[in-house]
């Protein structure tokens, strides 16, 4: 899924995008656009600097900073390991997620969140991930982590604009009724295959939430949105990441990708 190499993963973005702009949107499927945003190059491990703010309907806003890690494993890279430390404020400080997602259908990741103040480490099932939120946070245990593109059915529904970018704009329908979201439509910059808008839409048809991406740029080579708005439309809850002191194709020990370093609170 992912080359080992700048210089190769650098020239491949380049052939991508290119094609895609050359190919006739009318031949191509929703399942092709969604394929080239799995595939779309963004090295083989990273670390960063994450700060999420909860902002509540009132509009009080509570920060929590995390340290990030991840690295590509298995065959052809296909999978990932994630591993998030909370290292403020003070009452959420110790905490950590670890995540192992597989790139295949009808196999459920693993998940776990270790809690300091109860010395525990909580595995998230597999329904668990699809429906409960993240750290209080707008995102679900699942939006976290990677997904194979044949979970979903893909239409392609054309194309639009989008803050003066050429999109393309898709609706994925989940195939597993654990799944908290009915359908998504979403807008993908056709530039740089990253997605700039989803909607989620709940069980009953009704939009639940809209997510944002922005300040879209290349870092270490690799296109990246380092900032996401994820607004709860039905509670007003809002959620803000932004990615800091990225850093891409870093040295990481597979190894350390386990319960006992998440416990540890750090690598």
């Amino acid at each position: 899924m992912r080359l080992t190499t700048v210089v190769l993963a650098a020239a491949l973005v380049s052939v991508v995008a290119s094609t895609a702009l050359a190919q006739d949107a009318s031949k191509l499927t929703g399942r092709d656009v969604a394929q080239r945003v799995k595939d779309r190059p963004d090295g083989d491990s990273r670390q960063s600097k994450l700060s999420m703010k909860l902002i509540n309907k009132r509009g009080s806003v509570r920060e929590r900073k995390i340290q990030t890690y991840s690295i590509d494993v298995g065959k052809d890279k296909k999978d990932r390991k994630m591993l998030m430390f909370f290292e403020y404020p003070g009452d959420v400080k110790g905490t950590g997620f670890l995540t192992w997602d597989y790139d295949q259908v009808g196999k459920d990741d693993d998940k776990w969140l270790y809690l300091p103040a109860m010395k525990k480490t909580r595995r998230i099932s597999g329904s668990s991930a699809k429906k409960d939120y993240f750290m209080g946070s707008d995102f679900t245990y699942d939006d976290m982590g990677s997904r194979n593109v044949d979970e979903d059915t893909h239409t392609l529904l054309g194309e639009e604009t989008v803050d003066g970018q050429k999109c393309w704009k898709l609706e994925s329908t989940p195939k597993d009724n654990r799944d908290l979201f009915s359908k998504k439509i979403w807008w993908v910059r056709q530039d740089c295959l990253v997605p700039v808008k989803v909607e989620f839409y709940d069980k009953q048809g009704a939009l639940h939430r809209k997510l944002e991406f922005s300040n879209i740029q290349k870092v270490d080579g690799f296109w990246t949105a380092l900032k996401m708005h994820m607004v709860n439309v039905q509670t007003e809850h809002q959620t803000v990441l932004e990615l800091s002191d990225v850093k891409v194709n870093v040295k990481l020990d597979e190894g350390a990708f386990t319960t006992a370093t998440l416990e540890k609170g750090g690598i």
